[in-house]
This record gives C-alpha cells, structure tokens and sequence, in this order.
C-alpha cells in the first residue's frame, strides 16, 4: 500500500465515523487536491486489496473489518494520548475517585464510557457483568436489522463467561467485527481494558459499539477507565 492509498483509508475511516454514510471520490478529491479519476482509482486498489468495500453500487465506500484493523494498528501511543478531549478525561477521573464503595466505583466509570463514547458500555464486578447504554448501541443506523440485533445479543449473552475463560492479557483489547468470540457478523467493536481489583486481577471495563467507531478517542478513553480504577481499587 502507497503512502496516499494510506492516507485514504484513513480518511475514509474518519469521515465514515462522522456521517455514517459511505464516502465518495468527490470528497476526496477535495480533501488531497487532485481528480476525482485518481482518487477512484486508488479506491479500486484499496477495494481490490480488501480494506474497503462499495456497498451499492455507484455508492461510496466504507472500510472493512480488515482496513478498521489496519488502521487501530497502526495507532500509537502519542496519538491516542494528543486526540482525545481532555474535559472527558478529567470527567471519567471525577466520576472514579469520588465513586465510594469498588461496586459503585465500576459503575460510574461504565456509565461515564457511556456518556462519553455513545456506546454501550460494561465492566466485571466480581463474577457478574455490568450493562449501561443498550439504547446506545441499538440507536446506531447499523443495528436495522432483527438479525444483527440477534448476533448483537448473542455476544452480550456469552460475553461474561468468555472474558472468565480467556482472561484476554492486554491492557487494551480490540476486537473488530469478525474477531469477536461471539455474535461475529454483529458488525459490532468490541473495547476493552483490563484492569487490577480488589474483585480480580482480571477485572475489564470497555465498550461495544458498530464497527464504525472514532477509534482514537474510544481507544484512549478505555484505557483511561482501566487505569483511573487500577489506581483507586488496587493501588491504594
């Protein structure tokens, strides 16, 4: 992939979480300053390669769970830290360090992911999984569909057994459409931080929304929660 074809799944994925609708060569053309032709040209390529996809025909494009993967991988840490608005950061500290007891303490820091990335939002206490924001993540233009609803509640069914059985490693765990465990034409993202307790060494708070996702900001904000409840329920 050329530097440029780089820099149009990036926009892609960025406009695409914007408007929610699929993005169009005459935008992009704008935004680099060049013909609308190079631009459909470099959208063939990318299509050709898997990273997006034309999803009617004379219609735009919108990235794939293999462009989205692409794309979180190659996040760093500096950009995760530079993008995110720090009024939600400071918020997400406020909501954590005056939460009291460790269950209302979980609680809040789900809640505030909820205000804060318009997902649905969860987190372990215990052996027993915390929910917040269905209305959220079934508000969203992807989840029409029965079928989708379906695979979307199958994932939530099973979420709280698989995170005791797989104790995912990572301080911060991306799972993109068909990487999730469950409910994987969902077209659902799973994020998620673990984190030390008093409940468990392998604690988890993160979020569940559409595939079409502010990344950066999500990502950071996740993290965040997990190491705000790190220092305030194990730390200490």
């Amino acid at each position: 992939m050329t530097d440029r074809q780089s820099q149009i799944l990036k926009a892609i994925i960025e406009q695409y979480a914007e408007v929610a609708s699929p993005v169009g060569s005459n935008l992009l053309a704008k935004v680099f300053r060049v013909s609308s032709a190079t631009i459909r040209a470099e959208m063939a390529e990318l299509e050709r390669l898997g990273y997006i996809m034309q999803p009617h025909t004379s219609a735009g494009r919108i990235p794939t769970d293999k462009g989205y993967r692409l794309y979180v991988n190659e996040l760093n840490e500096n950009q995760l830290a530079d993008t995110i608005e720090r009024r939600g950061e400071r918020a997400l500290a406020v909501r954590v360090q005056e939460g009291g007891m460790p269950e209302r303490t979980i609680r809040n820091a789900v809640d505030t992911l909820v205000e804060l990335t318009h997902n649905l939002g969860l987190g372990t206490i215990g052996n027993q999984l915390y929910i917040s924001g269905l209305s959220n993540l079934f508000g969203q233009p992807e989840f029409v569909s029965s079928q989708q609803v379906r695979q979307v509640a199958q994932l939530l069914d099973n979420l709280e057994p698989w995170l005791r059985e797989t104790s995912p490693n990572q301080p911060l765990n991306v799972y993109i459409g068909r990487e999730n465990p469950v409910g994987r034409s969902a077209g659902a993202s799973l994020i998620i931080s673990r984190f030390r307790s008093s409940f468990s060494d392998h604690s988890y708070i993160g979020v569940l929304g559409p595939t079409r996702q502010q990344y950066r900001d999500v990502m950071h904000l996740v993290r965040r929660a997990g190491q705000e409840l790190e220092e305030v329920l194990y730390d200490r």
